[in-house]
């Protein structure tokens, strides 16, 4: 089957890279929560990935545009400041390690002036790389990966079949950041529902606090049709939390995490209100927005449901 390149799905801050696909879909396709559920993974051929590159400086150098190369790829180069490079797709880590380091190092040859390349990568992909195979990828100025921990709730993290619990999970960061590379991580508020919200929290500010990231964004759980967790939603056998009780969540994430130096958001779209502040100095501040907006309970200053998304 040839490769399908997939959609661009990326965290915020790589708004101004390139996009390179290696891999479609995810590796854990099985979260119950995600639609990446209804994906297969798919692995690029490695001389494809390095006739884009190819491409890339072709147009970059000279304007010229290779054919064979889909639109898109020009679309973003005309866009593109040559600073940055995001691999796609859901966990481009799993990309079979020694064609994973060939590409970066191809892609360095032809643009040496790169300042940092990203990944999204699950936590059993950088588990089964060494620290100094992560070190090597880092010295191809793979420098910062995203990780999805959605809980740190055993309970929950087996429920949405994630596939990894807790101390594994920590167990991947503590080598990402012995590879020298930046760690940027999600949660989601509210995937303990009504039942486990308590617990939820407790347990994801104790993982976050064990993983100490350079960043740490909170998602609100969105309920996507036809996945499992939607289905079990219907059925009743799942309860969403108010989106005030998501607040309340947030806060017990703010006050009950302790970071070394961290910069903690809830900036997604997904979320019914924003904070952002790097931690834990602008603890207080990020706990007095808060506090003012669980006191008055006014869901004139949430965002509304329209606009919420993933």
């Amino acid at each position: 089957m040839s490769f399908i390149r997939p959609d661009i799905i990326r965290p915020p801050s790589e708004h101004d890279s390139y996009f390179l696909p290696l891999t479609s879909g995810c590796s854990n396709n099985s979260c119950t929560f995600c639609n990446y559920s209804f994906t297969n993974l798919g692995i690029r051929d490695l001389a494809d990935v390095k006739g884009e590159i190819d491409a890339m400086s072709a147009y970059v150098k000279s304007g010229m545009w290779m054919p064979g190369q889909p639109r898109i790829v020009y679309a973003i180069l005309q866009e593109w400041d040559g600073r940055k490079v995001f691999l796609q797709d859901g966990d481009a880590l799993v990309y079979p390690y020694p064609k994973l380091l060939d590409a970066l190092q191809y892609l360095n040859q032809k643009f040496p002036d790169i300042q940092r390349v990203a990944s999204y990568a699950t936590p059993q992909d950088i588990l089964r790389r060494s620290v100094a195979e992560l070190k090597a990828l880092k010295e191809q100025k793979l420098g910062i990966l995203y990780m999805g921990v959605e809980s740190g709730d055993d309970e929950v993290l087996g429920r949405i079949q994630k596939n990894v619990h807790h101390d594994q999970i920590v167990e991947a960061a503590q080598k990402v950041k012995q590879a020298g590379m930046l760690l940027s991580v999600t949660v989601i508020l509210g995937l303990g529902g009504v039942k486990g919200s308590q617990r939820h929290v407790s347990e994801t500010a104790r993982i976050l606090t064990e993983m100490d990231p350079d960043y740490a964004g909170a998602l609100t759980l969105t309920l996507v049709p036809g996945t499992q967790l939607y289905k079990e939603w219907e059925l009743g056998d799942f309860e969403l939390i108010t989106p005030f009780d998501s607040l309340k969540e947030l806060k017990g994430l703010v006050e009950n995490t302790t970071f070394t130096n961290c910069f903690f958001s809830s900036m997604h779209a997904s979320n019914y209100f924003a904070i952002r502040g790097k931690m834990p100095e602008d603890r207080d501040k990020l706990l007095g927005q808060l506090n003012a907006l669980l006191s008055r309970k006014d869901p004139r200053l949430l965002r509304p449901e329209f606009m919420r998304g993933l």
